[in-house]
């Protein structure tokens, strides 16, 4: 298929693999110790060979960096950090050449408070922008006009002095919440998605995407009962889970502003927006609401990105609620991004052949109804690195350290050389250290080696492109039980059956004696099947088609 055909087909998002580059840790090429445009650019052709389909970029937009990007203070301007807006233009166009699509990240449920937006909104409480953020009086005690928490830790209430008013922010102080209920303040975060699109970016990741719109009764949050809290959406130690966030995000509102969003997409050939939901209580409705009708073309929430392991069951489960509660909807599923302990850490410490676990796990992820996001270096098997608190830079981590040491762990610098100065990411000292471990499974050690984890990955995306079914087609669980999960994917004439052993003993299952099982070749695996039996080694993964 050639990139022009590609450009066309408005469905090229549904099954797609999204690569996620975290721009600060992927290649720097000015030697400042940051990662920029530039190095995306030269390193594209390992995304290419990987066998993606697109890439997402975190925030490059203009930004005090207070949380690495996430706080916008120029919606229409790339960091001096990263590079120039020919930077972007020049990779856009690269990566088109090679087949590749680019999403970027919009952060648009709130801005730094160095937006000039913010700073017109708080000289005054009749400026023309007054109204553009979340002000509410103190209750007459001076306190906070609500129990409302901050992710980020303590109230997401911040006292202003000019105003003599509190402001929300459901992050760090330096994020003040864009107000969605003010038509305007919509009208101008639209244009902003505009001016990317009219650059030829093929779609958007939107953070935050449940966060958008806050109840204007501005009523106090119900308690969550110990046994129902959930420390996927925030860590164990952070009282934000204490919480059922009922009002503060997740609002009704926020389906007609998504459809807006839609609108806006459509008016461009084959556009796509994938949304991060954050909300532990009822992610899957959220997702299945945001992927319904015109609204966004698919969501992920955090069932596979928490601390809990991907068991059979809880796979089996997830993806039939989903399938019951969005029988249109589209999911993107993860496991690892830029804000959790990375699953080769989070999952695969405690297994006994960490590897072949992780072969196992990519290929069942790949193998579910729903697009996929690979996090840089997850294709390299990279765990969390430990980051001594003189080298911590996330604010959240230094709030929470020690008990929760923050998401730096997860975005050290991609290990390209083994044998080069910092592996090959700067010639300058990295914003964050590459643990020595990480160099032993670089890129060049782990390109030379047929066994490695990255070449598992180019074989098994490379065998998902040859079978649409495992991209698009339905699904249909037939057993999950222990370790072992069954299910076939269908897609117009291709039916395949997909066995994955989870865990490190042998295992085996029946389909029925009748059932005649013909094998799959081409991923890697090294599995059976005879007489309606199929047996798994250990970590095993077997494909076949049922006669």
């Amino acid at each position: 298929m050639t990139q022009a055909t590609q450009s066309l087909d408005p469905e090229w998002w549904r099954g797609a693999v999204i690569y996620q580059i975290y721009p600060r840790s992927y290649q720097d090429t000015d030697g400042d110790g940051v990662g920029d445009l530039k190095g995306i650019m030269r390193r594209l052709p390992h995304i290419a060979e990987l066998g993606a389909d697109a890439i997402w970029i975190s925030p490059i937009a203009k930004s005090p960096m207070k949380d690495f990007g996430y706080d916008v203070s120029d919606y229409c301007a790339v960091d001096p950090l990263f590079g120039t807006l020919e930077d972007f233009d020049a990779l856009v166009a690269e990566a088109h050449r090679l087949g590749l699509k680019v999403m970027t990240d919009i952060v648009i449920s709130h801005t730094s408070d160095q937006h000039p937006w913010f700073k017109e909104s708080r000289s005054s409480r009749d400026n023309p922008r007054a109204d553009w953020y979340v002000w509410a009086d103190p209750r007459p005690d001076g306190t906070p006009p609500n129990n409302w928490l901050s992710i980020f830790g303590g109230s997401a209430w911040q006292w202003d002095t000019r105003r003599m008013q509190y402001y929300l922010h459901n992050f760090l102080a330096e994020q003040p919440d864009l107000n969605f209920h003010n038509g305007d303040v919509q009208d101008a975060l639209l244009d902003a998605a505009r001016f990317w699109l009219e650059r030829g970016i093929d779609g958007f990741r939107l953070d935050t995407i449940n966060f958008y719109f806050h109840s204007r009764g501005l009523e106090d949050n119900p308690p969550l009962p110990p046994d129902e809290r959930n420390a996927s959406t925030a860590p164990a130690v952070n009282p934000y889970n204490f919480q059922n966030h009922l009002h503060d995000k997740s609002q009704p509102e926020n389906l007609a502003f998504l459809e807006r969003f839609r609108a806006l997409l459509d008016e461009y050939p084959a556009k796509a927006a994938v949304g991060e939901v954050g909300d532990s209580q009822r992610g899957l409705e959220i997702v299945a609401a945001y992927t319904s009708g015109r609204r966004v073309h698919m969501c992920y929430s955090f069932d596979f990105l928490g601390p809990d392991k991907m068991g059979a069951a809880k796979i089996r489960d997830v993806l039939e609620e989903f399938g019951r509660v969005a029988p249109d909807g589209w999911a993107c599923w993860a496991l690892s991004n830029h804000d959790v302990v990375r699953h080769a850490t989070r999952w695969g410490a405690g297994e006994p052949d960490s590897a072949a676990y992780l072969k196992v796990l990519s290929a069942l992820l790949m193998s579910l109804r729903g697009s996929v996001c690979l996090y840089q270096g997850e294709e390299l098997g990279l765990t969390e690195a430990d980051i001594a608190f003189e080298d911590l830079q996330d604010p959240y981590g230094k709030t929470m350290w020690p008990e929760f040491k923050g998401r730096d762990g997860c975005r050290t610098p991609m290990p390209w050389e083994a044998g080069s100065p910092n592996a090959g990411f700067s010639t300058g000292k990295p914003w964050l250290p590459i643990p020595p471990e990480h160099r032993m499974i670089a890129v060049d050690v782990e390109a030379v080696r047929p066994d490695s984890l990255l070449e598992h990955y180019r074989r098994f995306l490379a065998f998902r492109r040859a079978h649409p079914a495992l991209a698009k087609g339905d699904i249909d669980f037939l057993a999950a039980d222990d370790d072992v999960l069954v299910f076939t994917r269908s897609h117009g004439n291709e039916e395949i059956v997909c066995a994955f052993n989870l865990g490190p003993r042998n295992a085996s299952l029946s389909l029925g004696e009748d059932v005649a099982l013909t094998g799959l070749g081409g991923h890697g695996f090294a599995a059976a099947a005879s007489g309606g039996r199929i047996s798994l080694g250990p970590y095993g993964a077997w494909f076949g088609r049922m006669a």
